[in-house]
C-alpha cells in the first residue's frame, strides 16, 4: 500500500521504538530516510537468527534507506540538515538536548520549517528530573511498576517482548499519522512537536491496576496465567496433561460453563454468585474448574466449552505459533534471501501488503549523498 507516498521520513534512530514508528510508516509508503551512525544502529547486531541478519533488525527496518553519518562533522551534519529542509516527518531518539547541542533544536527546525512534524522518542520524557536517565525496555517495566504485577507468587518476570519499546513506537505511530492529517486540513500545513517516552507509553498501560491499587485499595498481585480481577480465567490442565485456558467475563458465561461442567446449580450458590465472590472464593472455584477439566482430555474440553460458547485457548509454545492456522505471512528481503514474518494485525480489504528490502549499512549513502550534497 502506498497511503503515505509523497511523504519524506527523515528518522535518526536506533534499537526499537523510533524504528517501530518510522518503519509502519514505510510500510504504508512514506520514503523513510534511516540515518545510522558510522558503526551502525547497534540493533544490527542483536543476534544473527534472521538468515544472518538480527530479528528485530530485520522486523522493524525493512523498506527503508540507510545513510551512515557522523554528526560531529559539519559536512555530514550540512547534509541532514538538507534532508529535513525537504522532509514532512523527523524521528528522533537522542537523549533530550542532543539535537539543540548539534545546533538542529527541534523547535528552531520546526519555526524554519512550519509544515515539518517533528517526534522525539526518549526514556522519560523531554521534561523532568529523571529526563537524563538512561533508559532500556527492561528498566522501564521495573520502573513502570509493570514488573511488580507481572509474574509468579515466586518474584518478578520480565514480559518476554520489548514491550515499553514497541509501546513507545505504536503511541508515536499515532501521534504522526494524527499530526499528518491534521496538517492537511490546516490550509497552513502546520507541523508539531511531538514527544514520546518509554515510561509514559507503558505508564498509559498500567492506569487499571494503578487505579485499582490507589483508589480501590486493591494492588494486583502477580498472578501468573490467572488474572487479578476475573475469576474463573486462567489455565487448567487436561487429563492428557496437556494445559487449556478459558476466559469468563460475564455471569452468562459463568452459567453456561457450570451448565457445561455439570453443575447448573453452582452459580445460585453462596461464594459462587459473582464476580467478586468468584475472587474471594477463587480456591474453590478453580478447583471446580480443575477437577472438570482433569476428567477430559484437551480437544474433548475444547467440544464442551464450543458448544457452551466459551473463550478458550491452548498454551503454545514456539513451534506451536510458526504452525497456528490463523497466521497472516508477508515476505521480507533481507538481502541474504526471503525471509518470512508474521504480518501487523491490521488487515485492509483486497489488499496484499509488500514491503522493501531490509537495508545494509549505508546501502544508499552515497546516493543520498548526491541527492542532498
Amino acid at each position: 500500500m502506498n497511503d503515505l507516498q509523497n511523504i519524506n521520513v527523515i528518522a535518526i534512530e536506533q534499537a526499537v521504538a523510533a524504528p517501530y514508528a518510522s518503519g509502519r510508516l514505510a510500510s504504508a509508503g512514506a520514503r523513510v530516510i534511516k540515518v545510522e551512525k558510522y558503526e551502525g544502529d547497534f540493533a544490527r547486531g542483536y543476534d544473527v537468527l534472521a538468515k544472518g541478519q538480527s530479528a528485530y533488525f530485520v522486523w522493524l527496518n525493512h523498506g527503508k534507506e540507510s545513510i551512515a553519518l557522523d554528526l560531529k562533522s559539519g559536512a555530514d551534519l550540512t547534509i541532514l540538515r538538507k534532508m529535513v529542509s525537504s522532509a514532512d516527518v523527523l524521528i528522533q531518539n537522542f537523549a533530550p538536548g542532543v539535537m539543540s547541542r548539534l545546533g538542529l533544536p527541534l523547535d528552531g527546525l520546526r519555526s524554519e520549517y512550519p509544515s515539518l512534524i517533528t517526534c522525539s522518542i526518549s526514556g522519560y520524557g523531554e521534561e523532568g528530573p529523571w529526563r537524563d536517565q538512561k533508559a532500556y525496555d527492561l528498566l522501564i517495566q521495573a520502573e513502570s511498576g509493570l514488573a511488580a504485577i507481572n509474574g509468579t507468587e515466586h518474584g518478578p518476570a520480565r514480559v518476554g517482548v520489548s514491550v515499553c519499546d514497541i509501546a513507545a513506537g505504536m503511541s508515536a505511530h499515532a501521534a504522526i499519522l494524527q499530526a499528518l492529517f491534521a496538517r492537511e486540513r490546516d490550509p497552513e500545513r502546520k507541523g508539531r512537536g511531538i514527544s514520546v517516552s518509554l515510561f509514559h507509553a507503558m505508564a498509559d498501560w498500567m492506569n487499571v491496576p494503578m487505579m485499582q491499587h490507589h483508589y480501590g485499595g486493591k494492588t494486583p498481585g502477580r498472578q501468573g496465567l490467572k488474572h487479578p480481577t476475573i475469576a474463573p480465567y486462567g489455565v487448567f490442565e487436561c487429563a492428557d496433561e496437556k494445559p487449556l485456558l478459558i476466559s469468563i467475563q460475564n455471569e452468562a458465561e459463568w452459567h453456561r460453563l457450570c451448565v457445561a461442567l455439570g453443575k447448573p446449580e453452582l452459580p445460585a450458590q453462596s461464594g459462587f454468585q459473582t464476580n467478586v465472590e468468584r475472587l474471594e472464593n477463587r480456591n474453590a472455584v478453580d478447583g471446580f474448574v480443575d477437577a472438570a477439566f482433569g476428567a477430559h482430555t484437551r480437544e474433548q474440553m475444547i467440544e464442551i466449552l464450543d458448544k457452551a460458547r466459551i473463550a478458550y485457548g491452548r498454551l503454545s509454545d514456539l513451534d506451536d505459533l510458526v504452525a497456528h492456522p490463523q497466521n497472516n505471512w508477508v515476505s521480507v528481503d533481507t538481502g541474504e534471501g526471503e525471509i518470512s514474518i508474521l504480518s501487523p494485525a491490521a488487515i485492509v480489504t483486497g489488499e496484499t501488503p509488500t514491503y522493501g528490502r531490509v537495508p545494509d549499512l549505508n546501502e544508499h549513502g552515497e546516493r543520498l549523498r548526491r541527492e542532498f550534497g
